[in-house]
């Protein structure tokens, strides 16, 4: 694995990072920043896998661009959760499952380096860490009729490895 962190782990620091910055605690610049101080991110650690890997340059660019871009763009996005989550009232929108949904959607629109299907994959692989099943499901509804709706026009990318045990 070397000492570099894979694009999922920093995908899910990006997301935990625009949750901390949806919620008002802090700007994106900022909050970036300190999460990544080394002292805090080394506490961090003992919390967890994820935090165990210094993220590489690309991966910081990766989640600054995320960062600042979701919170930039959070109206829109909102916008977009609210056109897509047919029979959901935004209360019933846990506040995790929004920071994936954001992060999604904002990677399908404003950051072409990033595959689709992969956006939509790592949005579903991450709710099942969060979620339930139905928040899962609910998720991957959401951003399958957002692709369809905004993207493709079409029908939702396949995944690339089929993960529901049902």
């Amino acid at each position: 694995m070397g000492c570099f962190m894979t694009r999922s782990a920093a995908r899910e620091i990006a997301i935990q990072l625009g949750f901390s910055v949806a919620s008002g605690a802090q700007e994106p610049e900022r909050a970036v920043q300190e999460f990544f101080e080394p002292e805090h991110y080394a506490s961090l650690a003992a919390e967890g896998e994820l935090y165990s890997e210094k993220p590489s340059k690309r991966d910081m660019d990766f989640i600054r661009r995320s960062v600042a871009g979701v919170a930039e763009r959070r109206q829109e996005l909102d916008g977009l959760i609210g056109r897509y989550a047919k029979g959901w009232r935004p209360e019933r929108i846990s506040r995790s499952a929004a920071a994936i949904l954001r992060q999604a959607m904002f990677e399908i629109l404003y950051m072409p380096d990033v595959p689709d299907a992969s956006a939509i994959d790592e949005a579903v692989e991450l709710a099942k860490g969060y979620e339930d099943q139905d928040v899962v499901a609910f998720i991957n509804g959401v951003l399958g009729g957002f692709y369809r709706g905004e993207v493709s026009h079409e029908e939702a990318p396949a995944p690339a490895a089929e993960t529901d045990h049902e």
